[in-house]
């Protein structure tokens, strides 16, 4: 029988390493290759491909975020499976990961769930979702104590992405101790790395500027097949209701940085906002 309280890695041995020296070596390498020092943030925007192609972007932005107690992950949610009204999270238990389990913020996850009703249990949209999942290992290097609230958004408006923001606020001024805000998402798809460049500086501009309405309607307008645009747009708002100032593009590359095609390519970044 099927332990509804542990989520099982969906994509281990594919997006990442599955045997956990290999999984270390990996990403702590990747880690240990970005020199910058850890500092407070409110919120960061993450890539989630295999490891080989966007790990290294991932790295730049946990290498320089102090982790709190509590990291809320949202995703968006690539599987199409969903039974909630479009914010699923896996509220109890744990994600199982090679490197251990890592525990789910269960208490912050009630308080946001009775701020917002569109945030649900809905454990049936995390099971094959891999976007949450490629970001565990580096949080599990940078802070194994860290627990963590997942949520994977299956919409595109920002009616819906501004309600959750100001909830996901409200909850965060209100909790008794830190958090940190993470959404996970790739940039561009399946463009030359040219076409890719001009448009995610359109959405990034927007991210700078903190702009989470401009966000989600620059990829509409301009059609940047940013996946997880409603995520970001959700911590971008939520950010800037937390008193943020800055968002920084620490880094920006592409697949074809590894597979040496610049036709067609997935494009990355890390953002770090304070």
């Amino acid at each position: 029988m099927r332990d509804t309280l542990v989520r099982s890695p969906a994509v281990a041995g594919f997006f990442y390493p599955a045997e956990e020296r290999e999984l270390r070596e990996l990403a702590g390498g990747m880690l240990a290759a970005v020199d910058a020092p850890p500092k407070p943030a409110i919120a960061a925007i993450v890539p989630h491909a295999g490891l080989v192609y966007s790990g290294q972007c991932a790295a730049h932005v946990w290498k320089r975020l102090r982790i709190p107690d509590t990291v809320v992950l949202l995703a968006p949610n690539h599987t199409g499976t969903l039974a909630s009204p479009g914010a699923s999270a896996w509220s109890k238990g744990r994600f199982a990961m090679p490197f251990g389990d890592v525990t789910i913020a269960e208490a912050f996850l009630s308080r946001l769930s009775a701020a917002c009703p569109l945030v649900r249990h809905d454990p049936s949209a995390h099971r094959q979702e891999h976007a949450i999942e490629v970001e565990l290992p580096f949080l599990q290097l940078r802070s194994p104590e860290a627990q963590l609230a997942p949520i994977v958004l299956g919409w595109d408006s920002w009616y819906q992405s501004r309600e959750l923001a100001t909830a996901l606020a409200e909850v965060v001024r209100g909790w008794d101790g830190e958090v940190l805000l993470v959404a996970s998402s790739d940039m561009t798809h399946y463009e030359s790395a040219a076409s890719a460049a001009r448009k995610d500086k359109i959405a990034l501009d927007a991210v700078e500027r903190l702009d989470g309405e401009g966000l989600l309607a620059s990829c509409h307008r301009d059609g940047i097949t940013m996946c997880g645009r409603a995520p970001a747009s959700v911590v971008v708002e939520a950010a800037k209701q937390l008193g943020a100032t800055t968002a920084e593009v620490v880094d920006y590359r592409h697949s074809g940085w590894v597979t040496g095609d610049d036709s067609q390519v997935v494009a990355y970044a890390g953002v770090v906002i304070r």
